[in-house]
Parts: structure tokens; sequence; C-alpha cells
């Protein structure tokens, strides 16, 4: 029994110790899932300056230019009587600038909103759709494929006031103000609109809005509570009462301008501006393949609590938000380089900012190593809801680029902080952003009036391996480009143009991208080209409206429901050459499979392996014989068309030049595969017995001119005859081998183009009479098969109609 009992605990023991590791094993799996950096994969915004994107946020940072302007003449804002110096004047401003954004053009019907709703709608919720599309596309990330997938909208939001002043809703847009107004429905629009099913969450925690927006979207990318998240803040002031509310509380700047940390700092100034950014599991984003731009390490969020005043700033509470993000991404001070202030320009707000600074990362820093602090604030004034995100996105541009912008409007610092020794420098310069021996990092601060905090620690992006063993694809490259109108159709090729410009990407990643990361709309153009020159000089040409020969249009556009569409042209013998197809034949499985079909296909009819004479093994047949080269071009033909239809071009119409016709009629249903191989086979059987009684040749000249010449030769060509016109000075003759060489030899003398094809007999012409009668035998039993009601259009090029 004491044995029995030893080898029970022995058991139990070792279950119990398989369950520990077990339980050790999940929870260092969850706790590794709530620590996993989160990675921004995409950006975009909108912000004074005539910013429309983060390169331009970036150029006007690296230019120092100072966004701030006059307050706008087209929003109905009584500016001869706004304006009055006297903070204490009922109704008025202080202020007469600001910084803006063009929140007046909005697509409406791109998104499939009525313009009635457009209109009722806040200008918050336009341009945070149109960001979140931009921000998808910039990413990699077409738009439509996350329908229905568990993606979270988290936006900051804190302006509410358009329509606020109406005494009524206006007539015509009851039903879609309410809808217009509230700020819920900022990110539960986009959800709607894209069909998102992550959580849709509107923060407002007045200027640290956006930050913690992103806060909570990376706790919710974590949990697992979503896939993928776009978050960000936005801020539209639709009536100047920021301006006014904050005069009577003596915060703003007279100039408007935001001179942060600077002796001259005397308030802040207000500003417009949207950005959001595309946020993922880094685990995640590596598994899809989307680019890192880079990575948000930890963050945090805090109140003030209790304090000196409901508006007042917290330096205790600013440092407890600053240790909990460094916490939470397992860092101390001396990790990061950077700060993004908050840095408002207030007399009061800067100081208490800078010594929580001082405090935190300012302490056991190397002298020849401070923290660098700036504050793209001085730059276009404070974007209020949008501060948060749009530091965010100045850092990761920055950690890109390995430089930090200077601040502007710091001639001096401020005097109410000890800077000498304080571990803390300002960027009164552009300022080269050393590489160390671990990861550039940043942080960024927002400080709402409300007393919320939040602060976030971003790393540069990890290293990836450049290593690619494809090779640059050479031949012509597509950029394809599509949009809901001719004229955004335009607009999509001027940008293009333009962003590609000067960039250093290669133009067949350009092309990949366009086709697999944008949506297909109604209106669609392809520019191709060589090299870069040509792709720009096709896309500026699409831009202006103007014809180009390396530009395809769909002119009114293709409707995706039918019209216009693909169309495939299956040419006639002397398109081969030794090799085709045999590389494909391993790269695509779907054009392999569809080759071995032809092969038994065209089995009973021919000696030879179709495969043998793609991949040129063993003792395969000759490519000269005509009974081997056309059945290979067929199967290589209907082959490709498989291949294309893989890919999702799947043609509209297709027509074929010669025997190409046979592959044409197979591709739209006319004729089944079997038939096909049969009448390719058997056709080309029976011409080999003409084989050296004929002959053909290409002319550079029309019709008309090559009937003329053949008549003027007389007896010198007397047997040749128009075998094919394949175009206004491009036509076929064939004949005898001695007439046809006579034929060439006096285009020539004439200056035109001419040559012999390499076949010897006479196709299209008198001498395949011969063969008539046994084509008809052989084939008697073949019908073809009614095309009228299917999808692809089978044209002919003898009727040129369908057939």
């Amino acid at each position: 029994p004491l044995v029995a009992n030893e080898e029970k605990l022995v058991e139990y023991l070792k279950r119990v110790s398989a369950d520990l590791h077990d339980t050790r094993q999940r929870l260092r799996a969850a706790e590794e899932r709530v620590q996993e950096p989160v990675a921004v994969v995409g950006m975009a915004c909108r912000f004074p300056g005539g910013v429309t994107s983060p390169e331009e946020l970036w150029d006007l940072l690296g230019a120092g230019v100072d966004a701030i302007g006059d307050f706008p003449t087209d929003r109905g804002w009584d500016l001869e009587n706004l304006y009055h110096p006297d903070p204490e004047h009922y109704g008025t401003s202080c202020v007469r600038q600001g910084g803006f954004v063009e929140a007046d053009q909005f697509d409406a019907a791109f998104f499939g909103i009525s313009p009635r709703e457009a209109l009722a709608m806040d200008p918050q919720q336009r341009l945070v759709l149109e960001i979140a599309w931009e921000a998808l596309e910039r990413a990699g990330i077409d738009p439509a494929t996350l329908k229905g997938t568990r993606t979270g909208v988290y936006t900051g939001v804190s302006s509410q006031d358009y329509l606020a002043r109406a005494p009524r809703i206006p007539e015509g847009y009851e039903g879609y103000a309410l809808t217009g107004m509230l700020t819920s429905i900022i990110s539960g629009r986009v959800a709607y609109t894209f069909g998102l099913e992550g959580p849709a969450v509107t923060v407002d925690t007045a200027c640290s809005a956006s930050l913690v927006a992103i806060h909570l979207a990376c706790q919710a990318l974590r949990q697992g509570e979503c896939t993928l998240a776009l978050s960000g803040g936005v801020t539209s002031l639709a009536t100047p009462v920021m301006f006014t509310e904050f005069t009577r509380q003596r915060a703003l700047s007279p100039d408007g301008r935001c001179k942060s940390f600077a002796a001259t700092a005397d308030g802040t100034g207000f500003s417009e501006g949207v950005g959001l950014v595309v946020l993922e599991r880094l685990s995640d984003a590596r598994r899809n393949g989307h680019r890192v731009l880079a990575v948000l390490r930890g963050s945090a969020i805090n109140q003030d609590g209790a304090s000196n005043g409901l508006t007042a700033p917290n330096d205790v509470a600013q440092e407890r938000v600053i240790g909990q993000a460094l916490a939470s991404a397992q860092l101390s001070p001396g990790e990061v380089d950077a700060v993004e202030a908050h840095g408002t320009g207030t007399k009061l707000g800067d100081p208490i900012e800078a010594e929580a600074l001082i405090a935190t990362y300012g302490q056991d820093r190397p002298a020849d190593r401070p923290l660098l602090l700036g504050s793209l604030k001085s730059h276009i004034g404070h974007t209020h809801a949008a501060a948060g995100v749009a530091g965010v996105i100045k850092m990761v541009t920055a950690l890109r680029h390995a430089v930090l912008p200077a601040n502007l409007h710091l001639d001096e610092p401020t005097p109410h902080v000890e800077w000498e020794g304080s571990g803390v420098r300002l960027l009164t310069e552009p300022t080269a952003w050393p590489e160390l021996d671990r990861p550039r990092r940043a942080a960024v601060s927002s400080f709402g009036v409300s007393g919320t905090n939040a602060h976030v620690i971003l790393e540069e992006a990890p290293d990836v391996d450049d290593h690619d063993e494809s090779r640059p694809v050479e031949g012509v490259v597509p950029w394809v480009v599509s949009a809901r109108s001719a004229e955004a159709l335009r607009g999509q090729a001027a940008a293009l143009a333009a962003r590609m410009a000067d960039a250093e990407v290669a133009p067949d990643d350009v092309g990949w991208s366009l086709v697999t990361t944008r949506s297909a709309f109604e209106h669609r153009a392809v520019a191709v080209g060589e090299d870069r020159a040509e792709l720009l000089a096709a896309v500026e040409a699409l831009a202006k409206g103007e014809s180009h020969p390396d530009v395809v249009c769909s002119g009114g556009a293709a409707p995706l429901s039918g019209g216009a569409g693909p169309v495939l042209v299956f040419p006639g013998q002397g398109s081969q050459w030794v090799g085709m197809g045999a590389a494909l034949l391993d790269a695509s499985p779907v054009f392999g499979a569809r080759v071995a079909e032809c092969e038994r296909a065209l089995a009973p009819y021919v000696e030879w392996s179709l495969t043998d004479v793609l991949r040129g093994t063993g003792d395969a047949s000759d490519l000269g014989r005509v009974d081997v080269v056309q059945p290979v071009l067929w199967a290589v033909m209907v082959s490709l068309a498989a291949a294309w239809a893989e890919h999702g071009v799947r043609p509209a119409a297709v027509v074929g030049h010669s025997q190409g016709e046979i592959a044409a009629a197979v591709v739209a249903g006319a004729l089944s595969l079997e038939d096909g191989a049969k009448v390719v086979a058997l056709r080309s059987r029976a011409l080999r017995k003409l084989a050296g009684g004929g002959a053909m040749a290409s002319l550079g000249v029309g019709q008309e001119k090559a009937a003329r010449l053949l008549a003027g030769l007389g007896d010198r060509a007397a047997g040749v005859g128009v075998a094919a016109v394949n175009g206004p000075s491009s036509t076929v003759v064939s004949g005898p081998p001695e007439q046809v060489a006579a034929v060439v030899a006096a285009c020539r003398e004439n200056g035109d183009r001419a040559r012999l094809i390499d076949v010897d007999y006479a196709s299209h012409g008198p001498q395949v009479d011969e063969i008539h009668e046994e084509l008809v035998h052989l084939l008697e039993g073949i019908r073809p098969i009614d095309t009228s009601g299917t999808e692809t259009a089978f044209y002919s090029t003898v009727h040129g109609r369908r057939i």
C-alpha cells in the first residue's frame, strides 16, 4: 500500500507540475500581450499652412514656416466687430489671427452621403472621414477590405459649435442636424461608412483628447478588442467662440502665436487641424506585411484631481503620468531622447511643464545627452483636440528623418525655469538625432484644460530584413488610378505625379501598391512606361486631361456593373519565342494547371509533349514546325488568360488575330477546351502540307496603298493578295514565295517598312483553299457554343462585330 500511495503521489506531483508549467506559459503570454508594442503603420493629416500630409508637415517644420494667419472671411464671422484689444469687452476677441484649414471641400458622393446631409454635418465629421480614408491607403490597406473586421475608431473631439448659434434648425435639414452635430457620431460615422465592427469611441478631454484616444486604442489592441485601429483627433472652429471665451480668461496671445517656452510667451494661439494614425499590434503588422513607421512602446493617462484650479496645470500629476508611461514602456527616463511638449506658450503652463520634465527626464542623464525639448505649436498653433496626434505625427516623422526640428519664436528661453544643469535643452535649431546603441525614442505630452493628462512614448521602427531576392521588374510597368468622378481621377493623377516626382521608390513598387492597396472605382485609368520619366509624363498628361499614347482611360469611366472593361487580344503566329511560359509553369500554379489541361486535350492529336516543348527539354519538337508552334501558342494564350483571371482580370471582351481566334473562342466560352485543342491541332497539321509552297510579308502601309502597290507590280506580284489588314499602316500579304519577295523589295524601294514573316506557306490566301475540304471533314462534329448571354463578348476581326 505504501508503494501504491507513493506512485499516486508522484503522478499527482507530475500533474501539478504540468499544470503549473501551463499556467506560467499562459501568464507569460498574457503579460507579453499586454506589453506588446503597437506599430504605427499609417498617418494622414490636415494642418494650418496648407499642410495636407505628414510629408508637407515635415517640409513646413524644416523651412521654419509660421502657419498662423488672419481669420477666414468665408465663415460668416462678423470680423469687423469681432476684434477688440480689451479682453473685458463683451463678445469680442483680443486676437485677429489663428491657424485654419480648408474644411468646405468635401466629396459627399464619394462617401455615399447626400448633399443635404453633408451640409448638416459638422465639418469635423467630414474631415475625419477624408483623413480616415487617406490614412488607411497610406498604410497600404484598401479601405474596402476592412468591411466586417474588428477595426476600432478612437477619435478625440472637443469643439461642438457647428449650427450651435442657429436659433433653430434650418428648414430642410431636420432629421440630419442632430447626427450632424453630435461628437459621438464622428467615430460612429467612420465605422458605419467603412463597415468597421470594432469599438467606435469619441473622446473629449479637451486639449489631450487625441492622445487619450491613442492610449485607449493601444489598450484595446493589446486586449484583443480590435485588430486594427484608427486613432487621432480633430478640431474645426465653426464659430469664434473659442477665441471670445479664452479672451475672457486672458489665455490668448495677442498675435495668435504660441511662443513655447520663450521669454516672450504671452498666451496660446488656437488653430484647427485633424490627424489620424493607423495602429496595429507589432506582431500583426509584421505578419500582414505592413510598413512600420514607428512603435508606441508605452502610454499613460491620469487626472490632476484637486489642484490650484479647474483649468490650472498640475506639475505633480504631470510627473506621475510621465512615470506611469515609462513604467508601461519598461524604460528609464534616460532611455528617451526627446519630448514633444504640450507647450501652449502660456506664462503659467510652460514653466510648470518644464519643471515636471526636469524632475523626471532631466534626472541622471549624461551631460552630453540632455533631453531635447520642442513643440509643434510654435509653428501651427494649438490645434486643441488634434494637438496630441499632431505631436505624434511630427515625432514619428522626426524619428524617420533622424532630425529634430527647431522651435519658432524662441529667441530667449523663459527665465521662470532654471535651464542650466537641468538635463533638458530647448531645440533652438534643427538638431541631428545621433545613432545610438539602442533605438531612438521620443515622448509626446498632452494636458487637457479639463485636467486629464496623457503621455506616450515612441520608438523608431525596428530594423527589417531588407534582403530581397526578387529582381526589379523589367519592361513596361503600369500605374493604375481610379476615382468616383473624372475630375477626381485627374486629381489622383496630379497627386501621384507630385508625390513621385522626387520619391526614391521603384516604379514597379508603386505599381504594385496602386493595384493591391487601393479601392477600384468607376472612373479608371492606367499609365504605362518603362521608367520613372515615362510614367511621370503619362500621369502628368492624365492630370491635365490631355491625351497621351501611354495612357488608357475609361472615358466616362468603366462602371463596375458593366460597360467597358478589360479586353484580351490573342495574337497569331509569329508571337512565339523559345522558352515562352517556361518560368510561369513553376511560378503560377494556375498557369501550370491550365497548361496540363491543354496538354491532355491535345494528346489525342499530337505526338509530342506540350510541357517538353515549353521547357525545351528532351527530344522536344521544333517550334519552327507549324503543327507544333500553333498548338503551343494556343495553349500558352489560354493558360495566360487563366492566370490573369486569378488576379481579378476577367475580360469583358476577347478578340483574336488569325489562329489567335481559336484561343479567344475558348476563353469566351464559344468553344470547349477539348474542341479548341482539336481545331488548332488538326488545322495546323493540315497547314503543314502547304509548307514550302508560299510566303507572307508584313508591309508598313495601309490597305489602299498595298493594293496600289500590288496592281503596279503586275505579273511580278501574280498570286499575291492582301491576307490581313492589321491597322491603318499595317497590311499583311501572302502568295508564292518569289512574288512575295518582289513585293517586299518594291515596298522598301518606296521607303516603306516591309519584312518577310517567318512562315513557308501562304495563310489567309488562295493557297489554303487546298485544305478546305479536308478541314470541313475533320471538324464536322464541332459545334460552337452560344455566347450571347455570357459576360465575355467574342468579337470577330473579320466582320468587326460581336459573334
